[in-house]
């Protein structure tokens, strides 16, 4: 079975479409959501509906907790914490509901899904190095833990490899792999990015997608959020 591996949509619906449209388009046939649906993009309900309707497995992130939850919101930017406090504004009870009881991690067979890291997920920790890697290994049963937070796509393995090109899953080694942000990517290419990992041939491939970034960098404009959040979009930081 070949799976799409989404995350960190963060209210941009724009990005979002165009990677379903990808997907059906490639006949791909389940889509896992990492989290963070929500923060930052001006689309929050039209995104959470889209997840809700095409999306098999989804766990929480931390926007989406920090909207639901009432979580301290004392280490998010400025920046963030508007974004999140519009977003409680905005969301409907239905979709409000949907996000609070999301689950924190779910595993699969030889799989982990996960938004932040496999150990203590609640704590929203990073893994972007080789030693929160090595941390993280001992965490998580199966082969791979898929991860997003970070916005940074690529893939630590126990056997001391790093890539962030496409993958061959080796038997007796251990991955944890980031899969991009599809509504925000931070490593310097604004084109949103998601995965898709073929179960069969233990292969994993990064899909990198352009998609109408103005028009999603103008809405959070016209919403009145800041309007950093809208220029990132076009430089991918």
């Amino acid at each position: 079975m070949r799976k799409a591996i989404i995350s960190d949509i963060h209210g941009n619906l724009e990005a979002l479409t165009t990677a379903l449209e990808f997907t059906k388009a490639e006949g791909i046939e389940q889509i896992i959501c990492l989290g963070d649906i929500v923060g930052y993009g001006a689309n929050p309900n039209e995104c959470v509906d889209l997840v809700r309707e095409h999306c098999t497995v989804v766990v929480k992130g931390n926007h989406d907790s920090a909207t639901t939850d009432g979580e301290d919101l004392y280490y998010f930017n400025p920046y963030a914490k508007k974004a999140v406090l519009w977003t409680k504004e905005q969301l409907s009870q239905r979709n409000y509901e949907y996000l609070y009881y999301l689950p924190l991690k779910v595993e699969i067979g030889d799989y982990t899904f996960v938004h932040s890291t496999p150990k203590k997920p609640e704590r929203w920790n990073y893994i972007i190095t080789e030693y929160d890697a090595t941390l993280s290994f001992a965490n998580f049963q199966g082969q791979a833990c898929l991860v997003g937070h970070s916005h940074l796509p690529g893939c630590y393995g126990d056997d001391e490899t790093y890539t962030f090109k496409d993958l061959k899953l080796q038997n007796g080694v251990k991955y944890i792999i980031n899969v991009g942000s599809i509504g925000q990517p931070r490593d310097g290419d604004s084109r949103l990015c998601f995965g898709i990992l073929d179960e069969e041939k233990k292969d994993f491939s990064w899909i990198r997608l352009n998609y109408a970034k103005e028009k999603a960098g103008q809405k959070i404009i016209e919403n009145g959020l800041p309007s950093y959040l809208a220029d990132r979009l076009l430089v991918g930081k």
